[in-house]
């Protein structure tokens, strides 16, 4: 051992030295499993003077014999495992029927015509329609399934030109990031021959005149590599319909910065065209435009750093309306006129106020506004020179989608939902204020049967930190509820309440499902998201060991029935939280999770996520790095809790080497008898677009490994609908 590993050694042992001790004196319960043999290499990498082993560096080769071996060894060690669970037939048996239950998405309408999407229940991927107007037969448009057979051809995204005339279309295969888009005749349902590739991380943008469209994409990558390859130098193109891909025209990049990416969006009245230019995840915009009237207009900076949030909400004439975070960390909205562009002219419409506006359109001449309320939705109508309107009813305690239109229709739709309120689609009519149901599922429960309730409580630093916690009613406070907390807190994402047919099955098998409104994420505005980055991350993995600690110190649960989940970003905070206090949790799911905060910005789009996360680079941000890292912080001879790692051999989001290595290095430092294992899905990415056949097999694999591990309905009815 160096002298400079050592220290790297002391670091950590000062760290976590609570799990040093907890090392000797691993209980032997549970089944030993043998795992495949991992082999280990003396990969050693220096950083700022300290050097880090890295001995599962070779797992970062997908696409290697030796790593496919690894992969299907493994599998077949979890499928094994999974197979001998005597509940996990009637859940996935259950989790099919609550499934099967007709979905839609928010209606848009274009050109005369609303759009749609509809799911039958079981469909693996939802069909879209259209109809001239709500009193007409929908027809079909678009049906996905037809595109391929196992389902895991999905549609990513859908712009309908103004003239209500084509669709243009955009579909992800196997769950990739990389998209393909098609341009299809609304009126005869056939395809033209567009064909745009290389597209990833965009939207479409029409004209005006519906004869092409704005869209970004890379250069075209690598075919063998391209899952795993760093995404850089993103540039908007515009494509003419009737052209191929290599006439489209370049029409804004930055050749001298690689991070930066656009987006292209057009104004309702088709004048201008508005580019937002965002550097990373960081919520922080430049904002630019191009008047679309004059041929040979250049495009011009409105705003021209990063210092805050811009969103485009729409314009009228040259005055164009933002919601931003500028000057106000749960923002407001205003008034920008580009014929006098300097912020001493910004015009204030709509102040900050306690809540945090989350979501911002112009609708019948008005103001539609979303904010967040402790995390629940609250929708606000305001005139277009600020005054209040009046406030739309709600349902109740939820979360709302939708709300966009244009400035000269009343009408517009949301989606509402809630942890027992299967997503329900309203009409709004915004000359009235009144709301009418225009779907609503039906699902094979009743959700008088469950309660949700909003509890707060204390973190390590004082910080006061919501959580819903959702069960069946009449919940006993003896601590022997198996209970399954999640989290995110991250990238400035808010976790606010939503119906799933997952969720409402663990609640059955009389589980509670919580989750907590972690610092990182965006409930309370851009001070909250803050809180939780770079030197502060920190703060959220304190923030959701404060959650579980809650909940076991009132007797909801306690640690040997506590499972904790969360993917992405979340499955790094359930990976953190178990290597830094293993003994709090009886299980722990991390999917497709951030494990390796020392590597992470070395594949697709992670070098992005250093906005929140900082960057081994960095020797402050290394030395935050090192000391939480999921892969880095596991210690050998720790009694780990019973532990399912998840994966997909296309999320090119998160790559599956983060998985791989922290699943080997668990399972070499486990000191007990609890499994740790790893289920890598095939034709599968980062969660997008997953089939609902995938969806359902996976929950059944989670709530089957729960209901082993937690030891849930012993003596009870443990699987089936609500009594």
């Amino acid at each position: 051992m160096t002298l400079r590993h050592a220290t790297l050694v002391t670091l950590l042992a000062a760290a976590f030295g609570a799990n040093a001790a907890l090392a000797q004196s691993c209980p032997a319960n549970g089944t030993s499993l043998t795992y495949p043999v991992t082999k280990k290499t003396a990969q050693i990498d220096d950083y700022h003077g300290t050097t880090v082993a890295d001995p599962y560096r070779w797992l970062e080769d997908a696409n290697s014999a030796e790593t496919k071996e690894w992969v299907t060894a493994q599998n077949q060690v979890t499928q094994a495992y999974l197979a001998q669970i005597p509940q996990r037939a009637a859940i996935r048996e259950r989790l099919t029927k609550l499934w099967n239950y007709e979905r839609f998405s928010v209606p848009g309408k274009e050109g005369g015509r609303y759009f749609y999407t509809r799911n039958d229940g079981l469909q693996n991927q939802s069909v879209l329609f259209t109809q001239k107007s709500l009193g007409d037969s929908p027809r079909v448009l678009l049906d996905p399934n037809s595109l391929a057979a196992d389902g895991t051809i999905a549609l990513a995204g859908i712009e309908v030109s103004p003239d209500g005339k084509l669709l243009a279309y955009s579909t992800a295969a196997s769950g990739s990031d990389w998209n393909e888009i098609k341009v299809r005749d609304i009126e005869t349902g056939k395809d033209l021959e567009d064909h745009v590739k290389f597209v990833k991380f965009s939207n479409t943008a029409w004209t005006k005149d519906g004869k092409g469209f704005f869209y970004s994409r890379y250069d075209e990558p690598k075919e063998a590599t391209k899952l795993a390859d760093v995404n850089y130098f993103q540039k908007l193109y515009f494509h003419r319909i009737g052209t191929p891909q290599s006439a489209d025209t370049l029409v804004y990049d930055r050749a001298d910065q690689k991070e930066w990416g656009f987006g292209g969006q057009t104004t309702d009245d088709g004048r201008y065209l508005i580019i937002t230019t965002t550097k990373g995840t960081a919520p922080k915009y430049r904002v630019s435009y191009k008047d679309l009237s004059k041929p040979d207009s250049k495009v011009i900076d409105l705003v021209d750093n990063f210092d805050a949030g811009y969103t485009f909400i729409d314009n009228v004439g040259s005055v164009f309306y933002f919601s931003t975070d500028r000057n106000a960390p749960k923002k407001r909205i205003v008034a920008i006129d580009v014929s006098k562009p300097a912020e001493s002219n910004w015009k204030e419409v709509v102040a900050e106020n306690a809540d945090t506006l989350a979501g911002a359109d112009i609708i019948n001449n008005q103001l539609v506004l979303e904010y967040l309320k402790d995390a629940r939705s609250v929708v606000r109508v305001h005139d277009l020179k600020g005054k209040a309107v009046r406030e739309i009813a709600l349902p109740g305690i939820g979360s709302v989608g939708g709300l966009s239109g244009k400035r000269g229709e009343s009408e517009t739709f949301y989606s509402f939902t809630g942890f027992t309120t299967p997503t329900t689609i309203y009409r709004l009519n915004l000359k009235t204020g009144q709301s009418t149901v225009f779907r609503q599922p039906k699902v094979d429960f009743n959700p008088l049967d469950y309660e949700t309730r909003q509890q707060f409580y204390t973190s390590r630093d004082g910080t006061r930190v919501p959580m819903f916690i959702v069960s069946k009613k009449g919940l006993k406070m003896d601590g022997s509820n198996p209970t399954y907390l999640y989290g995110y807190g991250g990238f400035n994402i808010s976790m606010t309440p939503s119906f799933s047919p997952a969720n409402l099955a663990w609640m059955e098998m009389g589980g509670v499902y919580v989750v907590a409104n972690l610092r990182g994420g965006g409930e309370y505005g851009e001070a909250w998201h803050q809180a939780g980055t770079k030197l502060q991350k920190q703060n959220v993995f304190d923030d959701f060991i404060g959650a579980a600690e809650w909940l076991v110190a009132n007797k909801v649960t306690s640690p040997k029935k506590l499972a904790i989940g969360g993917g992405s970003n979340g499955g790094l905070l359930v990976g953190a939280a178990m290597t830094q206090r293993p003994e709090l949790f009886g299980a722990a799911i991390p999917a497709v999770g951030v494990m390796d905060m020392l590597r992470f910005h070395k594949f697709t789009i992670g070098w992005a996520w250093t906005s929140d996360y900082g960057s081994s680079e960095n020797p402050d941000e290394f030395k935050a790095l090192v000391k939480y890292s999921p892969l880095h912080n596991l210690k050998a001879g720790t009694c780990y809790p019973a532990t399912m790692v998840t994966t997909a051999d296309h999320d090119d989001r998160v790559v599956p080497a983060h998985s791989f290595k922290y699943a080997a290095a668990a399972q070499a430092a486990q000191g007990g008898a609890a499994p740790i294992l790893i289920r890598i899905d095939t034709k599968a990415g980062h969660g997008a677009g997953k089939p609902t056949t995938k969806q359902i097999e996976e929950v059944a694999d989670r709530w089957g490994f729960l209901a082993r591990e937690l030891k849930v309905g012993e003596g009870e009815k443990a699987v089936g609908g609500s009594n």
